[in-house]
């Protein structure tokens, strides 16, 4: 069997989903199932060095064979939306020609990274006739509301639909990655049976508790090891609420020995670093996105680990990030909608506390409750731990995928 998997982002790339990836190229070639992959050369995160160096690499084999990456020449996608846009539209050319050249594919895989990937998938599948899987990771253009970069009366918002509707027609299974998700597309007219619910998860054994004396990152940034610390980690945003974050860590001054740690990168970060000197925020650190072997000392690093973003986007966003909060064994102070399913997963297996998303003060009582709280805290630790352990570990998520697959694969198999 083999899985032609076309991405716009691959290794060495940086973003937070990447391991994911990595842990399905591990699991198909653990069950015989061969993988092809069609990426640009490197823009996303990396040096000028390393996409110069990648250039050399046209085509790369890996997992003993099983896995071949075949990268193709184009520009660096800059911060330019335009430009973005225009190149994922080339991507997708270039991806359809490979994919039709491609020999013996039994299965398509596409991503929502960008939305438009299954226009190309929908030709590749009618010309090759093979069953397409579309793995939904966000849910687009509401995600496009959600951030309040437009509006549902938008002509961006009413393409978006047309684009959304024809990629979830086409598609033979959709993987969703959470129950949220799979409510939404339903009210969108998607068959239940085409959708699978398969959450995002955590290497159990890649991130692990680290004990504060024994954290790398505490070394390296000076960072007073006897402070109470908060640490956001990942995207830093539109969707994420930096803006009331920051807000709440200039009231928390007072606690001297309160520290907010914000380790990431994205297209607000600027903005972040310009009002913690101008606001001279005194109890905030921010430290660069760190590398995935180091992701332990990074979800160990606090005492909690914070989960943020805007109103009315908790529908639309599971936070993978909250699973490796877990994982190290720290509990989880979402300000998120308080009737997302991520919170009800918080309260459910009692690993943190939630805060009504834009609620200041909700977030703020919170963080004192497991400040004043230590014992509560390391309890909910625990219990995330725990719940990570027997529900979302990584053979859990990616034998579920390697279902799917085969059980695509035999119902084609009793089509033809």
């Amino acid at each position: 069997m083999k899985i032609l998997l076309q991405k716009a982002y691959f290794y060495p790339e940086i973003a937070a989903s990447m391991y994911i990836t990595e842990n399905l190229l591990e699991e198909y070639s653990k069950n015989g199932i061969h993988t092809e992959i069609h990426v640009p050369m490197p823009t996303r995160g990396v040096s000028k060095e390393c996409r110069k160096e990648y250039k050399k690499k046209k085509i790369e084999v890996t997992n003993s064979g099983m896995v071949v990456i075949k990268r193709y020449a184009m520009f660096n996608e800059g911060k330019n939306p335009v430009r973005r846009a225009f190149r994922y539209f080339l991507c997708h050319i270039v991806q359809i020609v490979k994919a039709l050249k491609a020999r013996d594919i039994d299965v398509l895989f596409y991503t929502s990274t960008p939305p438009t990937q299954m226009l190309a998938a929908a030709i590749v599948k009618k010309i090759k006739k093979i069953p397409v899987i579309y793995n939904l990771q966000d849910i687009f253009p509401d995600s496009l509301i959600s951030t309040g970069l437009t509006k549902g009366s938008s002509l961006i918002w009413k393409l978006g639909r047309h684009i959304e509707n024809y990629s979830y027609r086409k598609a033979d299974k959709i993987i969703v990655i959470s129950e949220d998700f799979k409510k939404n597309i339903m009210n969108k007219g998607v068959p239940e049976e085409k959708i699978e619910v398969v959450y995002n998860w955590v290497d159990e054994n890649a991130v692990v508790n680290i004990a504060r004396e024994n954290n790398k990152l505490a070394d390296a940034y000076h960072l007073d090891k006897n402070k109470f610390i908060i640490t956001y980690c990942g995207n830093i945003g539109l969707t994420q609420n930096m803006d009331m974050l920051l807000d709440a860590a200039k009231d928390m001054e007072v606690y001297a020995d309160i520290c907010f740690v914000l380790i990431g990168e994205g297209a607000y970060k600027a903005n972040v670093e310009k009002q913690i000197a101008e606001k001279s925020i005194k109890n905030t650190v921010l430290i660069p996105f760190q590398p995935y072997e180091d992701i332990s000392h990074v979800f160990s690093l606090g005492d909690v680990g914070l989960i943020i973003s805007k109103e009315n986007i908790g529908q639309n966003s599971v936070p993978s990030k909250t699973w490796s909060i877990m994982s190290a064994e720290r509990p989880t102070v979402a300000s998120f909608d308080m009737n997302s399913e991520l919170c009800s997963i918080i309260k459910k297996a009692d690993c943190g506390l939630c805060a009504q998303a834009g609620d200041k003060e909700g977030l703020k009582e919170a963080l004192l409750d497991l400040y004043r709280n230590r014992q509560k805290a390391m309890r909910m630790g625990q219990n995330g731990r725990k719940f990570i352990m027997e529900n979302l570990t990584r053979s859990k998520g990616t034998s579920r995928y390697v279902q799917i697959i085969m059980s695509l694969m035999k119902r084609d198999g009793d089509n033809t």
